[in-house]
């Protein structure tokens, strides 16, 4: 909105010319993201402890668990709100707001937002509640699935290889889904809200992988959006996706600012007002940008989390043994008598890594 209303002067004030690079805005998204987290966090967490906002941690399934996260059962929850302003706020302000694209995960943070912020009322207000209905919830991810699966497919078949599916190593092979795409943002919309929920179980684990995966997508964004790095790197061209890095940008400066009320130990937790919009973030992402398959190599620990409960909950059913000793995964690490520091700084270091493989990948 900002970068709309004054880039209209760039021609006669000539050191307005600078906005219209997406490098240049995509850096000061990132700044006005992170100071906009800092300078209202504290006051939003002192607001949800004034209202008693917190999480409960007796309704944790495990007698361990109970014991393990005792001393988070007064710290304040639905801290994603502060990270979700501070997007907003940062993508309005330095973005070209009619690019459908913008419009797209704007539109996917505002709906998975508030179906966050309802589930997480629910489980505030009601005592011994989970939250919203399963039912309830995964009709409302995929009612949105379904809308964005349908704007892309229409809007993609206009664009090469739009409906192809992108794999990665083998660049000459690229399946085109036809109308089977729209199922495929779908899943992965859904899918990614989900995992990130699952993995928002530690201080700082799920919006310290999140920050990782969204550098890896700014920079993604940025090449897909250009024609000579994306034909340099043999990659679909998707055109005016290059907004989409300074969106990344306003994500990853409102991570890191979060990250200073959420590391260890935890002053707020981002609840699921934070985590259902943020995996959809980056299921939309990875749509957008035509790297889906690359999206579980830059989110691995958000998959792997998510793969963990499924075998866990598939195999019990099964044969009624456990093939963790908890699950998610950092659950089971924590049985094994991992610290909750260690466990988080080696997911950080394994999604660094996986993060920096994909990146690697373009050029093969």
């Amino acid at each position: 909105m900002f970068y709309n209303w004054i880039y209209q002067f760039h021609s006669q004030i000539p050191e307005l010319e600078v906005i219209k690079y997406i490098s240049f805005r995509a850096g000061l998204a990132a700044i006005t993201a992170f100071l906009i987290t800092i300078f209202i966090g504290a006051k939003i967490i002192k607001i949800l402890k004034k209202h008693n906002v917190s999480e409960d941690t007796t309704k944790k399934d495990s007698e361990i668990l109970k014991d393990l996260h005792k001393d988070k059962k007064n710290v304040p929850t639905m801290g994603g709100i502060i990270i979700l302003v501070a997007i907003i706020i940062s993508t309005l302000m330095w973005c070209n707001i009619f690019n459908i694209y913008v419009i797209m995960v704007l539109f996917t943070t505002v709906w998975l937002g508030i179906l966050g912020f309802f589930d997480d009322y629910i489980k505030l207000t009601r005592k011994h509640s989970s939250g919203l209905a399963g039912t309830t919830k995964l009709l409302s991810q995929c009612g949105l699935g379904l809308i964005l699966g349908l704007v892309l497919y229409f809007h993609f078949s206009n664009i090469n290889d739009g409906t192809s599916l992108v794999i990665p190593f083998f660049k000459g092979i690229k399946p085109d889904l036809g109308v089977f795409y729209v199922l495929l943002v779908m899943f992965f919309i859904v899918g990614m809200s989900n995992a990130v929920n699952i993995t928002d179980g530690l201080d700082g684990l799920a919006i310290g992988c999140t920050v990782i995966a969204g550098l890896a997508f700014t920079l993604i964004a940025y090449v897909v959006g250009r024609v000579d790095f994306s034909s340099y790197l043999q990659v679909p061209y998707i055109p005016g996706s290059g907004e989409l890095s300074i969106f990344c940008s306003a994500l990853v400066g409102a991570g890191l600012g979060f990250m200073w009320f959420n590391c260890f130990p935890a002053q707020v937790f981002m609840g699921d007002v934070g985590s259902l919009p943020l995996g959809g973030i980056l299921g939309l992402m990875a749509i957008i940008v035509k790297q889906e398959l690359l999206l579980f190599f830059i989110c691995s620990i958000f998959v792997v989390e998510a793969l963990s409960v499924l075998l866990q909950v598939g195999i019990f059913k099964i044969y009624g043994k456990r093939v963790l000793m908890c699950a998610p995964l950092h659950h089971h690490f924590q049985f094994k008598g991992w610290l909750e520091t260690k466990i988080t700084i080696r997911f950080f270091i394994i999604a660094a890594i996986m993060a920096l493989f994909s990146l690697i990948t373009l050029k093969l």
